[in-house]
């Protein structure tokens, strides 16, 4: 399994060199290369013909499916059109599951599901607080782009939410991923980074999600209009310090920085609490 990023993840103080790798095996996918009809060229970006060179217009252009290095079979659109799966128009639920039965790692495309007029909305209001009561999701199919898809049904606040799921097999097993291995870790190691985490625990709503990359490149841009130098700013090496030290410094500046907020909230409380309450004039008859 090859790795397509490295880098860090980083909390506090802790700082833990890691790769990334793809989990979804695109070899399963069914991908087709652009060829050119009279000699089974390639078709490069620019709609040309790597054997031969010609511009290629769309109706010299194949599809064909590469089954060995260099050997294709061509798959034509009559070919396409007889496996085209009928749309039925309907969501076919194969049944109801635990929503923590589904790997996060298999959702795919999200969509948001809503009644078709009022008379279907005390069916679709039912069928929401049913899955949140019973803290289930359904299961089911449905046919999309002449595709079939494997899709799941929830309830988000007041309505429904519906995921594109990935097909079990596409995903590749966590076993696979190089020097994943069981090790002995030292319990007050553990212990303290148990403490760590709950001291940095929150809710979504209070972390920055904010995208910077897009804000980085709409000042980029707008500097660019305005005829100003962009100039890189250089990243900032931090130290590497040992996993004990780290720990008990990250959870002291969590501790530092809590307490601030706590006294502050304190004293508005207190100001609340001892703030003259203001009599309401009585209306004279």
């Amino acid at each position: 399994m090859r790795s397509i990023w490295k880098g860090h993840i980083q909390f506090s103080l802790v700082t833990i060199p890691i790769r990334i790798y793809n989990a979804v095996d695109t070899q399963e996918t069914i991908r087709f290369n652009q060829l050119h009809k009279d000699d089974n060229g390639a078709v490069g970006y620019d709609k040309k013909c790597k054997k031969c060179g010609k511009a290629l217009t769309t109706d010299e252009i194949v599809k064909g499916y590469q089954f060995e290095p260099e050997q294709y079979v061509i798959v034509s659109a009559e070919d396409l059109e007889k496996i085209k799966l009928k749309s039925t128009k309907v969501i076919e639920i194969a049944g109801f599951i635990g929503a923590d039965e589904v790997n996060p790692s298999l959702y795919d495309s999200p969509y948001f599901a809503g009644p078709d007029g009022p008379v279907a909305a005390k069916t679709y209001s039912l069928l929401s607080q049913a899955l949140k009561a019973s803290g289930k999701v359904g299961i089911g199919k449905v046919v999309l782009r002449d595709r079939e898809e494997i899709v799941m049904i929830g309830a988000q606040d007041q309505g429904l939410i519906l995921y594109k799921l990935r097909h079990p097999d596409e995903l590749r097993k966590m076993q696979d991923v190089p020097q994943i291995e069981h090790k002995e870790i030292n319990k007050d190691e553990l212990k303290l980074s148990i403490n760590l985490v709950e001291s940095m625990s929150s809710t979504l709503k209070e972390i920055d999600l904010t995208d910077h990359y897009s804000d980085a490149l709409r000042e980029l841009i707008e500097a660019k209009v305005a005829g100003k130098q962009v100039v890189a700013v250089p990243e900032e090496q931090k130290p590497i310090v040992d996993i004990m030290t780290a720990l008990k410094q990250s959870i002291e500046q969590t501790k530092a920085k809590k307490k601030p907020m706590e006294k502050a909230k304190g004293e508005k409380k207190e100001a609340a609490e001892t703030a003259p309450v203001k009599q309401k004039k009585q209306k004279v008859a």
